[in-house]
């Protein structure tokens, strides 16, 4: 499932067709387009060029010249192609350009967005930018365990599954601690460790890269001291740990 670090790189796909004149626009997928009807979103961008294109946790929204915003969203599969061979059945939205490219949103599940003026008030501070301030008032708080509390889009954004049990593991905290009971000492370190596993995630190429994420499965060693790796389900996730690491 795309996390923070897969859709910092199709944002950086976005950039690459900044500028060019839209011409053409498909969204007809109704589901993928909801709540706009097929044309709407064409009505709204034809003539238009993207100029920025923009994130905040796993949402994507690039603005326009004098035009509205288009939000995007990966959802569990998608991705953004550029110049891609067209796909019938898999491009649920595509823009063409009045140079002969064309961006789709890929997606083979369907579960991907796009949308004109997108509404984020609800999407929490973007993980990997978060100041210490800020990250020490919206994580260390509550008895939610910490992995909810990571996984809480609404305290801070862009971390999934398993960008959560690799900073976790990374940072040595259990993930059935009471994010509450942090130090101040502790949520400097998770912060720290989270924006470092981030950043190692989108230079290798996604969150799949991680030292852990390999060994998160049944019987597996921690590939730090060799304890076999725990399992559990936390905040509603499948969730893996080292009990000797982190106690």
């Amino acid at each position: 499932m795309p996390e923070l670090p897969e859709a910092e790189r199709a944002r950086a796909q976005i950039e690459k067709v900044l500028g060019r004149e839209i011409v053409a626009v498909d969204d007809r997928d109704t589901y993928v387009c909801r709540p706009h009807a097929p044309g709407e979103i064409a009505d709204a961008l034809i003539g238009h060029r993207l100029t920025k294109a923009l994130r905040r946790g796993k949402f994507l929204w690039a603005e326009t010249d004098d035009g509205p915003e288009l939000g995007l969203h990966l959802g569990m599969a998608g991705k953004i192609v550029i110049d891609g061979e067209p796909h019938e059945r898999w491009d649920r939205f595509v823009l063409e350009f009045a140079d002969g490219s064309r961006m789709a949103l890929h997606d083979r599940r369907r579960l991907g967005r796009a949308l004109i003026n997108p509404d984020f008030d609800h999407v929490g501070p973007d993980a990997a930018i978060v100041s210490r301030d800020v990250f020490r008032e919206r994580v260390g708080r509550g008895s939610m365990p910490l992995k909810a509390r990571l996984l809480d889009q609404r305290s801070i954004s862009g971390v999934g599954n398993l960008l959560a049990d690799e900073t976790l593991w990374r940072a040595k905290l259990n993930p059935r601690r009471p994010a509450g009971e942090l130090t101040t000492d502790e949520l400097d370190h998770l912060r720290r460790v989270l924006r470092a596993a981030t950043r190692d995630a989108i230079r290798k190429g996604g969150v799949h890269t991680g030292d852990f994420i390999k060994h998160r499965k049944r019987g597996a060693p921690c590939p730090r001291c060799a304890t076999t790796v725990e399992r559990a389900t936390i905040g509603g996730r499948t969730t893996f740990w080292c009990p000797n690491c982190q106690p």
